[in-house]
C-alpha cells in the first residue's frame, strides 16, 4: 500500500456490477433484512421496523470529524456522515438524540452524493458512514452516483457490529475500510443493553465477514488508512463488555493483527441510570485490565486513550 497510488475499491466495479449490487440491497428492503432483526416490513412503502426508518434516507450531520482514530483523521480530517436512527437500542448510547430520538433531516441519495463530494472538496481522508446499517441500499446509490461525479476517497463502513452477513456481501467490492464496534463478549449483555438476543453471535459473523473482504488495516506512507479493519471496543464497567472474550475472540478468529480501538470513554448517558451496574464511569484500573488483555492477546499494539 505505501508508495502506491490508492484506487478505492468501488472504483474497480463494472457500470453493471455496481447498478446489480444497488438492485439487490433495494431487494433487501422490501420485506426488510438490512439487519439481523429480519423485521420483514416494507420499507419501500413507508413501512418502518425496530430502526424507525422507512425509505427516505435521513441525515445528522456532515463534516471534518477531529475526533476519530489517528489513521482516519490525518490533517484533513474524517468526512464524516451521521446517520438518524440505528438498529439497535443501546441503553448507553452517547448519540441517543441521533440514533434513539430521530434528530436529523430526510435527504435525497442525490444531495447525499453532493455532501461526499463537497467533505472531499474539503480535503477530507475519506468518507466516513456513521450507523449506515439500516440505510445501506441508499447510501449505495449515494456513493455510485457521487463516484460518476469524481468522488475517489476510500468508503469507511462505521457501524454497530450487528450486521447481516447477506447484506455485508452486496458492499462487497465497494468498502474499503470496515469499522464496526464490537460491543459484547455474550448474548446475555446485548439483550439487556442493546435490545437484541443474539448480538455476539451475530458480531462474530459479520465481523469475520467483513474481515475477509478487506484484511488487516493498511495504511500509506503518511499514516492513513486506505484498507482493512478497525474494530472498536469500548470498556463498559464491571467488565459487563466481557473484554477478555472479545479479544480473544478477535486473536484467534480473525486476526492477531487486527487494529483494535480499546476505548475508555464510557459514561453513563440516555437510559444508563436505570441499571446500576453501568451507571458509573469506569476506572482507571478496569481500563488498564483491558488494554493488559489486549497487549497479551495482540500482535499488534492496540490503539489507546488515557484515562
Amino acid at each position: 500500500m505505501k508508495g502506491e497510488k490508492f484506487v478505492p475499491a468501488y472504483k474497480k466495479l463494472s457500470d453493471k456490477e455496481f447498478k446489480d449490487k444497488i438492485e439487490q440491497a433495494r431487494s433487501l428492503l422490501e420485506s426488510c433484512r438490512l439487519c439481523p432483526r429480519k423485521c420483514g416490513v416494507n420499507r419501500l412503502a413507508g413501512e418502518t421496523g425496530a430502526c424507525r426508518s422507512g425509505a427516505q434516507l435521513k441525515i445528522s450531520s456532515a463534516g471534518p470529524h477531529f475526533g476519530e482514530e489517528p489513521e482516519l483523521v490525518g490533517i484533513g480530517g474524517s468526512g464524516t456522515i451521521f446517520m438518524t436512527n440505528c438498529n439497535l437500542r443501546c441503553v448507553f448510547c452517547q448519540n441517543f438524540e441521533i440514533s434513539q430520538l430521530g434528530e436529523g433531516y430526510e435527504c435525497s441519495v442525490e444531495s447525499a452524493a453532493k455532501i461526499m463530494l463537497a467533505l472531499q472538496e474539503r480535503g477530507c481522508h475519506n468518507i466516513n458512514l456513521v450507523t449506515p446499517t439500516h440505510f445501506m441500499p441508499q447510501l449505495l446509490e449515494a456513493i455510485y452516483l457521487a463516484s460518476k461525479q469524481g468522488l475517489e476517497l476510500p468508503i469507511v463502513y462505521n457501524c454497530g457490529g450487528y450486521e447481516s452477513v447477506e447484506a455485508l456481501k452486496i458492499l462487497d467490492g465497494v468498502i474499503d475500510i470496515y469499522m464496526p464496534d464490537f460491543k459484547y463478549g455474550d448474548n446475555l449483555a446485548g439483550a439487556r443493553y442493546s435490545g437484541v438476543p443474539d448480538y455476539f453471535d451475530r458480531a462474530k459473523e459479520a465481523i469475520k465477514e467483513m474481515h475477509r473482504q478487506v484484511g488487516d488495516l493498511e495504511v500509506d506512507e503518511f499514516g492513513i488508512a486506505k484498507r482493512g479493519l478497525i474494530i472498536r471496543h469500548l470498556v463498559l464497567p464491571n467488565d459487563i463488555a466481557n473484554t477478555e472474550k472479545v479479544l480473544k475472540f478477535i486473536a484467534e478468529e480473525i486476526s492477531p493483527n487486527s487494529y483494535v480501538n480499546v476505548m475508555d470513554q464510557y459514561r453513563p448517558t440516555f437510559r444508563a441510570y436505570l441499571y446500576p451496574e453501568i451507571n458509573r464511569r469506569i476506572t482507571r484500573d478496569e481500563y488498564y485490565k483491558a488494554l493488559m488483555i489486549a497487549d497479551r492477546l495482540l500482535q499488534r499494539r492496540p490503539h489507546r486513550r488515557g484515562l
